[in-house]
């Protein structure tokens, strides 16, 4: 059976991979199956084992396709942040030497003319956003089809990637047998589910804490306008873990989701738990107060890279606040510990679908959500992406390099109790990290 009428969503992320099928009625989502699948081949949040990726994907795919009874046949795909460049576009196209309606042929033509710019070799075209059309020197028109005019142009963004990355990415869903209906970008779909108007027009930003990176994305004027990305994320907490308490990474992961704090404020140092240390028969008993030192020590790192490049933009200055999502931010105290690090208002975004309430799940609802709402005219516009470039674009914003050191593979002492936030962090630091 074609899944023709239903939208399936495809997040391929560092540690998992998610599938979700969905039918929209009267305007409502409903999710009818649901895939989740460990992910192989992937490091930082790109493919880089083509063939593991591939067989992964299928994993969730077979998931989800026996939960909704259907055979899937296309997806929708998320494509990284992974540097990620944003520039502005115009295009401009001649319709006709006498005046005729504007078609959506027109719309694509006008659109590919924007993006009629050479690329380096190693970028290509995402996606592109129409911003205005203007008709014969009327501007500010939304959708231009049907209207009458001899010129036509449009001006708005232009998204590119790596075509590596994009490259690896579109092979490894081929692979596993499945056609990509629309490659969307995550930061804009999640966007488009996670915030409301007034928060996509006066200024938000979202920082997706993943397993494998942590991606920031400013919008502004309900339009993206910076994003950067870390390359650490939840997979570097449980690493830390497993090497302070020398547990096995399952057992740290383990430890992680039951007892985790991200706030060590919050945590207790009377409540203690078990630990199956390597080389030894009987657990050793850890408290949550202590577990939550490690995990806030990682996170803070973390936080204040990106912070170094949000205030660069002056995007802390935003009204909207900071919107945290990410398989990581389910971690109990998450929103606390960023408002505190950042200075902002914090809150943390949680789906509110039957089977899908938790914060890892976000990404892959976000881009169902985007693509059944794009209207008309987007769906038009987009459809021009994948034209031949013949100019290199201006670079405006670019992915933050990680400045962290690998963690060294050594217990370091039990911090004392802190007084205040960032003590108990700063020596556990130099014991740690440097």
């Amino acid at each position: 059976m074609d899944n023709s009428g239903l939208y399936v969503g495809l997040d391929i992320g560092t540690t998992s991979i998610k599938v979700i099928v969905a039918e929209k009625v009267k305007g409502q989502l409903n999710v009818i199956g649901v895939g989740n699948e460990p992910s192989n081949g992937l490091s930082r949040g790109v493919i880089v084992d083509i063939d593991q990726a591939a067989e992964a994907i299928r994993g969730a795919v077979n998931q989800a396709q026996e939960k909704a009874s259907i055979e899937i046949k296309d997806v929708i795909v998320g494509a990284p942040a992974n540097m990620l460049r944003i520039e502005p576009c115009n295009g401009l196209i001649t319709i006709d030497d006498q005046s005729r309606e504007i078609t959506a042929e027109d719309v694509r033509n006008v659109a590919s003319s924007a993006m009629g710019t050479s690329l380096p070799q190693e970028r290509e075209v995402v996606d592109i956003q129409p911003e205005e059309f203007i008709v014969d020197g009327f501007d500010g028109i939304k959708d231009p089809r049907g209207m009458v005019g001899v010129r036509l142009e449009m001006r708005g963004k232009l998204i590119t990637g790596s075509k590596g990355i994009m490259h690896n990415l579109q092979k490894a869903v081929e692979k596993a047998g499945l056609n990509i209906q629309s490659m969307i970008l995550t930061p804009l779909a999640e966007a488009h589910q996670m915030l409301n108007d007034g928060e996509q027009d006066f200024g938000t930003i979202i920082i997706d804490l993943g397993g494998g990176q942590t991606t920031a994305t400013v919008f502004h004027d309900h339009q993206l306008k910076f994003a950067t990305t870390d390359s650490e994320g939840g997979e570097y907490i449980t690493k830390d873990i497993s090497i302070v308490l020398n547990s096995s990474m399952s057992n740290a992961e383990k430890i992680k989701r039951d007892y985790g704090y991200a706030d060590s404020f919050q945590a207790s140092s009377d409540n203690e738990f078990p630990v199956e240390v390597v080389g030894q028969s009987e657990p050793t008993y850890v408290d949550e107060k202590y577990l939550a030192e490690i995990i806030e020590a990682r996170l803070s790192q973390i936080f204040d890279r990106l912070k170094d490049q949000l205030e660069q933009v002056s995007a802390l200055d935003l009204p909207g606040g900071i919107v945290l999502t990410g398989g990581v931010a389910a971690l109990p105290g998450i929103a606390d510990l960023a408002a505190d690090q950042f200075n902002a208002n914090v809150r943390v975004y949680i789906p509110d679908q039957m089977g899908l309430r938790h914060p890892s799940f976000s990404s892959v609802l976000s881009l169902v959500s985007y693509y059944s709402d794009l209207s008309d005219i987007q769906l038009t516009t987009r459809s021009a992406v994948g034209a031949t470039m013949t100019k290199a674009p201006k670079v405006v914003e670019q992915s933050a390099q990680p400045t962290s050191k690998p963690a060294k593979q050594s217990k370091p002492k039990r911090p004392k109790n802190k007084k205040k936030r960032g003590e108990g962090i700063k020596n556990f630091f130099s014991d740690f990290f440097d």
